[in-house]
């Protein structure tokens, strides 16, 4: 039976760490982090996760700020409220909640954050820094799932890592962080997509795997050799008449069937979720500290 990586867990004592730290600059009279979002329109998935980013700040006794628009807002109009936050010397790092509705591009939107408040790592700047192993913002979802690989000590040198999903907000910074010569990395990773012919034949060779494709149960039991680490990055909705909102999440790993062979394995909801809350906490702090 696999051990669970418990991010739930895990988060809040990193979380409790970051307290500390807040407690001390309190104490010496220095600027507490401030965390600013830009959530647009009314998605349900977005709201839960601005909520959740919100209360951690609170918990952790960073300032925050939540800046929502409607779905309609002009892609100039945004830019604008971007403008305004990377001269805002108050604000140390902010985010603008993915996915932006249709007529507005993500491109142009994320190239117009300063980066040095991207505390998200999605500009250029910031991934091309990350690329060359320089200090920087990296993505927090990539990010949570080093952290977790590094506090439960999983061994990574040498060991073979296939990566299901080549976005460029997990599968690509992933691929390139566990392929790096640091403490959690020197694997000899597989950048597997949609295109990938025979995806089990590398899954069976896998000593961790990724999965970051969204879809629902994806990797199942007869893809994964015993023993192998599985990292859940997959949130999915599946229709389910049992539950009061008729609905339940799961991962793109086939949870009950893989955990009786994994050596580790995230559940979902609980696992990666909350170190990507955690990661995004780590850059603000990260900001704050470089700025003052």
């Amino acid at each position: 039976m696999a051990q669970l990586l418990d991010g739930k867990q895990l988060s809040k004592t990193i979380q409790e760490e970051f307290k500390q730290e807040v407690q001390e600059f309190n104490t010496k009279g220095l600027k507490i982090p401030h965390l600013a979002a830009v959530l647009v329109g009314d998605n349900p998935a977005s709201q839960s996760y601005i909520r959740n980013k919100i209360k951690s700040c609170e918990r952790v006794g960073f300032q925050s700020t939540l800046i929502k628009k409607e779905a309609d807002i002009t892609e100039e109009a945004l830019l604008e409220v971007i403008k305004e936050l990377n001269a805002n010397e108050e604000i140390d790092g902010y985010i603008v909640q993915l996915p932006l509705p249709k007529h507005i591009s993500e491109d142009r939107i994320n190239l117009a954050i300063e980066p040095d408040k991207d505390v998200d790592g999605f500009h250029p700047m910031n991934l091309g820094k990350m690329t060359l192993g320089l200090d920087t913002f990296i993505p927090a979802t990539p990010f949570g799932i080093m952290t977790m690989l590094d506090r439960y000590n999983i061994p990574t040198s040498g060991k073979n890592c296939v990566v299901i999903g080549r976005s460029n907000i997990v599968g690509t910074p992933m691929s390139i962080l566990l392929s790096r010569n640091n403490k959690v990395g020197n694997c000899t990773v597989t950048l597997t997509h949609s295109r990938t012919k025979d995806l089990k034949a590398l899954t069976l060779e896998a000593d961790i795997i990724v999965a970051a494709i969204g879809r629902a149960n994806f990797l199942t039991a007869d893809m994964i050799k015993e023993g192998a680490v599985i990292i859940d990055v997959g949130i999915n909705r599946v229709d389910d008449a049992s539950r009061k909102r008729g609905y339940r999440l799961v991962g793109d790993v086939d949870f009950a069937a893989l955990e009786p062979k994994a050596s580790y394995i995230t559940p979902v909801p609980g696992g990666v979720g909350p170190m990507t809350v955690t990661s995004l906490l780590y850059n603000t702090l990260k900001a704050c500290k470089r700025k003052h």
